[in-house]
């Protein structure tokens, strides 16, 4: 399990991944990437969900919110997909931090957004042959997604590939881990592609 960070020493990573899973004490995909991604030199993965003292939706840390993604270099956004969409706190945490940062104070904060990498990493429970024309999904998880990338470039951030892992439920222990490591390779891909030369 992923235990909170304190905010200020999620500001001082380079990575910063963000977990919006429900109960990621009970959760085995979501729960093995997170682990994975912890052992990634430079990243640190935030339990969201645990992150919220009251239960709820509502961040009244706000403030603390802002300033880890003005600090982190690149945000990776992971979630289980539910019902075609992100679970309910990823979507509340839009509208509370991202619609502060890019649209009350977007000089402040929202332009420190601008131009930095983020990657989706989302698990789905059905096969991959299902997210496509004509699958039982109807359109591939990317099509989906596209909310996020609307998203991503309103406020100015660099949506790069994402990481997909389907069947996530049905996946034997040796399959969680593997795809947990493919997850971390792919993570320190990403961190290598946009690390600017000479840093």
């Amino acid at each position: 399990m992923v235990t909170p960070v304190p905010y200020a020493e999620a500001a001082m990573t380079q990575t910063l991944v963000l977990v919006f899973h429900p109960d990621l004490s009970r959760s085995h995909a979501n729960a093995a990437l997170a682990s994975a991604a912890g052992t990634v030199n430079g990243v640190t993965v935030i339990d969201m969900t645990a992150t919220r003292t009251d239960g709820g939706v509502s961040f009244p840390d706000a403030d603390a919110q802002a300033a880890m993604l003005m600090a982190a270099d690149r945000i990776v956004l992971q979630f289980p997909l539910q019902w075609y969409s992100t679970p309910p706190l990823l979507k509340a945490w839009q509208d509370a931090i991202l619609t502060r940062m890019v649209y009350l104070v977007p000089e402040e904060e929202g332009r420190h957004l601008r131009g930095k990498p983020l990657m989706l990493a989302v698990t789905a429970g059905n096969k991959a042959s299902a997210y496509r024309p004509g699958g039982a999904n109807l359109m591939p998880l990317t099509d989906l997604l596209a909310p996020l990338w609307a998203t991503a470039n309103r406020c100015g951030l660099v949506m790069d590939a994402p990481f997909f892992l389907y069947e996530a439920d049905r996946l034997t222990p040796a399959e969680r881990e593997a795809a947990a490591a493919d997850y971390a390779t792919a993570l320190e891909r990403w961190i290598s592609a946009t690390t600017p030369a000479g840093v």
